[in-house]
């Protein structure tokens, strides 16, 4: 059965646990998403293209996130994973998805998935939240605390990150996946409660030094946000809080994860429309994904495509150069992925 073999395959390669296997592989995979190379009737690489839909300036695209990529410690270094990548993205291309992600699991990788047209256009920003000497008052809005999944602790978190311009959305489906890992995690889910509506939300993971980290807050208000870390302070009795924020312009952001344009003329189209005081002409290569190979004239919030030279100068990008052109500069963001 290839869901098994694809399974022992993940075992050999990763450090995780067998709790976190066995969700991962009842929860997230199936033979829909994955995509195998095989020796005879061996699995030798492996890698899951799991959906999700992104916003880009408001407008939602099809993602899909490279989750599980791994090869036999046998067949590495034999081209094998760029074959399996090179499949996986004509797959992806024919399923009307738009950007592939991932989260490299170890920094020299990095550099791997840039040689595949990948770049490195996801960052965070991490603060440290300490709290007040002063307790807030018993009274006011209500910290609550769950690791369940409830429709308005769903409803809410969604439509705050659908505030998000840039970002990669979850669905209920994916959000109780995430819920499961928290489980796993021993971490929950806090909110502020005002007169029965939700008003803050965080979500929080226990560190190795038996303090909190948070990885996903939202709330109505900045104010109400350091209220809700105030109060999961005096709750856990201690002294701050480590914060995972999205990246902001000119600050210490940290790079996290990697985007690669699978369809050139549908993110050209809406890059046009984000930039319509660009008159520019392109030439695209892609040495994996051939359709995405020609020249694309950008004017007036259009975009027109074509396999021939256009009149006139281009700039000659590759695949890897037009994601980081279309993707850097928004400070896109992604958070609750699967990089355990």
């Amino acid at each position: 059965m290839l869901r098994e073999k694809v399974k022992n395959l993940w075992k050999l390669c990763f450090d995780d646990t067998e709790e976190y296997i066995d969700l991962y592989f009842h929860s997230r995979y199936n033979n829909d998403v994955n995509i195998a190379i095989q020796s005879g009737d061996d699995v030798i690489a492996a890698l899951q293209m799991i959906p999700y839909p992104m916003t880009y300036e408001g407008k939602e695209i099809n993602s899909a996130y490279i989750s599980g990529a791994c090869t036999h410690p046998d067949y590495r270094s034999r081209g094998v994973m760029h074959e399996l990548l090179s499949q996986a993205f004509i797959r992806m291309l024919l399923n009307d998805i738009a950007v592939s992600t991932l989260i490299p699991a170890e920094p020299w990788l990095f550099d791997y998935y840039a040689r595949h047209g990948f770049a490195p256009v996801f960052r965070y920003r991490k603060s440290v939240y300490t709290a007040s000497e002063t307790p807030l008052p018993k009274e006011g809005p209500v910290l609550k605390v769950t690791h369940e999944y409830k429709k308005e602790i769903y409803e809410y978190l969604n439509r705050k990150l659908r505030e998000r311009p840039y970002y990669i959305q979850h669905t209920p489906k994916d959000f109780q996946f995430v819920l499961s890992d928290l489980r796993l995690s021993q971490g929950n889910i806090y909110t502020l409660n005002d007169e029965g509506n939700i008003v803050a939300l965080a979500i929080a993971y226990p560190s190795d030094d038996g303090s909190l980290y948070i990885g996903e807050i939202v709330s109505d208000t900045p104010e109400i946000s350091s209220m809700l870390l105030q109060r999961l302070c005096e709750k856990k009795q201690i002294p701050s809080i480590e914060v995972y924020m999205p990246p902001v312009a000119d600050a210490n952001n940290s790079p996290f994860g990697m985007a690669r344009i699978i369809n050139a003329k549908t993110m050209l189209k809406l890059y046009a429309a984000v930039h319509p005081e660009l008159e520019i002409t392109l030439y695209v290569t892609d040495e994996q994904i051939s359709a995405n190979n020609g020249y694309y004239y950008l004017n007036n919030g259009k975009c027109m495509s074509s396999a021939k030279r256009l009149p006139g100068s281009h700039l000659a990008l590759t695949i890897g150069e037009l994601t980081e052109k279309v993707f850097a500069s928004l400070n896109p963001y992604m958070s609750l992925m699967l990089n355990n």
